[in-house]
């Protein structure tokens, strides 16, 4: 694979990869809790994760994982207003966070509704440094950041060709989408690289070329955004189902038929 040491577990169908995504959060989650009193998490937005928070808005989950020491993050977010229909944070809202007994003050969204994009962001980077009382030259160490992947490679929302890309000193970046003709706010590769544990979730067949690229060491696309998340000291654990993995060769696949 494109990262040495990352796991792919390769699922049935989406319900199963939904039900081992579930299994993992709240493994990581009860870890992170008995080790440091609490569990940071950012979150993803995108078809995927979608029916993976509704899973964890039920039981067993709702009530077996430690929601009020867990605090929530965002990978990225559009530029856009809370209430809109392409908010990720309204898609874990609706989906999660009204159902959990969740404190409000354990909830830092990205404020995509700012007119100016890199004010945005750089409120976002703030607010990382105070929650995770980091210094000058440090970076947040999330216990799980949860990611998708668009079928350019892309995931949060760095994209091929963008500058966020080569961005080493910020922790979050406002970058603009050409071809989708709109602005976004994403955390940066470093801070992506510098997770504990890191879910990539990865569903349907119209996945399965790029994922194949992406996780080929062999591939040419060295370049594309998804390849370059591998964390320094830290787990990379690739969930995906079966139509998502029909390209990949059995013999590179960690765990299969789930």
């Amino acid at each position: 694979m494109a990262c040495h040491g990352s796991e792919l577990v390769v699922l049935q169908d989406q319900a199963t990869l939904v039900e081992e995504a579930a299994e993992r959060f709240l493994s990581i989650a009860e870890t992170a809790v008995a080790q440091a009193g609490r569990f940071t998490v950012a979150l993803a937005g995108g078809s995927t994760p979608r029916p993976v928070y509704e899973g964890l808005a039920t039981e067993p989950y709702r009530s077996r994982i430690p929601w009020r020491r867990t605090i929530f993050f965002w990978g990225d977010e559009r530029c856009v207003p809370p209430d809109h229909p392409d908010s990720n944070y309204r898609m874990a809202e609706e989906t999660l966070l009204r159902h959990l007994p969740v404190a409000p003050e354990g909830v830092f969204r990205m404020r995509g509704e700012d007119p100016e994009p890199a004010r945005a962001a750089s409120n976002y980077e703030q607010l990382l440094r105070t929650a995770f009382r980091l210094g000058v030259d440090e970076r947040p160490r999330f216990d799980l950041i949860l990611l998708g992947m668009g079928g350019d490679g892309h995931t949060a929302s760095l994209f091929p060709d963008s500058s966020a890309l080569e961005e080493r000193a910020r922790l979050v970046a406002a970058t603009y989408v050409e071809r989708l003709l709109a602005h976004r706010l994403t955390l940066t590769l470093p801070v992506l690289n510098a997770a504990a544990a890191i879910l990539f979730l990865i569903s349907g067949r119209e996945k399965a070329e790029i994922l194949r690229s992406v996780l080929d060491p062999s591939s040419s696309d060295s370049q594309l955004p998804a390849r370059q998340v591998c964390p320094r000291d830290g787990r990379l654990i690739w969930l995906v189902d079966q139509p998502a993995a029909s390209l990949l060769d059995r013999l590179s696949r960690g765990e299969e038929g789930r």
